[in-house]
C-alpha cells in the first residue's frame, strides 16, 4: 500500500471540511429554495436548509471552542462606515 493511501486527516482536516461542506450546501438549498415549483417542495427545501443551517452553526461552535476558527473583531470605526454605506444602498 502507498504513503497516499495510509494517509488520513486530521479532526481541525475533517472539521474544516464539513464546515465548507456545510456553507456550500445552504447556499444550494436557498436557490433551489426560490426556484422550487411547489410549495411542498420549497417546505422540504426550507426544512433541510434550516437543519443545515443549524449544523454548520454548531461546527462553527465546536471549531471556535478548540481555537481552530477565530475571528477578527472589526473596530467600531469600520463597522460604523459598513453600516452608513448599506443605508445608502438601502434608500437608492
Amino acid at each position: 500500500m502507498d504513503n497516499m493511501m495510509k494517509q488520513t486527516m486530521t479532526d481541525k482536516e475533517m472539521m474544516t471540511d464539513l464546515l465548507s461542506t456545510e456553507k456550500f450546501m445552504t447556499g444550494v438549498y436557498n436557490t433551489y429554495c426560490c426556484e422550487a415549483a411547489t410549495p411542498a417542495l420549497r417546505s422540504c427545501l426550507m426544512s433541510l436548509m434550516q437543519d443545515t443551517h443549524r449544523m454548520q452553526e454548531e461546527t462553527f461552535d465546536d471549531m471556535s471552542a478548540r481555537g481552530w476558527y477565530q475571528l477578527e473583531k472589526a473596530e467600531d470605526t469600520k463597522l460604523n462606515q459598513e453600516k452608513q454605506k448599506f443605508n445608502k444602498m438601502a434608500t437608492v
